[in-house]
């Protein structure tokens, strides 16, 4: 009997994956922080998980103006920061709130490494008999 791997790990191979472009949209915000009209990003993981959804029920697009997409980043909509307190020079950055989203999902890159591990430690178990 064959190891399934996609059904084996479930999604959190493809969270491993989004988290880490999300650290690199997190700090590329951070990295521009003090430059004048710079708008901070952020993925919306709203509509990863619904197009997740959509993918396992069999939807998919038949023509070009249905379901169409936004500037997208591995199935995630890019979206623009609204800041609680804007600046004089235009840029969107909260270097406090920046932080804390990035540690936020440094945390859950970690959680994700670590379900990954004991998926594969369970694995190893059971192809070892233990």
């Amino acid at each position: 009997m064959a190891i399934n791997f996609n059904q084996a790990l479930g999604i959190h191979p493809q969270a491993l994956t989004l988290r880490e472009k999300r650290s690199e949209i997190l700090a590329a915000n951070l990295a521009n922080a003090d430059t004048p009209d710079y708008k901070a990003r952020d993925l919306d993981f709203k509509s990863v998980l619904s197009q997740a959804v959509a993918s396992k029920a069999g939807l998919e697009r038949t023509r070009q103006d249905h379901m169409a997409e936004q500037h997208t980043v591995l199935g995630a909509d890019l979206l623009y920061r609204n800041p609680q307190q804007p600046s004089l020079d235009g840029n969107t950055v909260e270097t406090h709130i920046e932080q804390a989203k990035y540690a936020e999902n440094a945390l859950q890159y970690q959680a994700s490494l670590q379900f990954i591990n004991s998926k594969f430690s369970g694995l190893m178990s059971a192809i070892r008999g233990e």
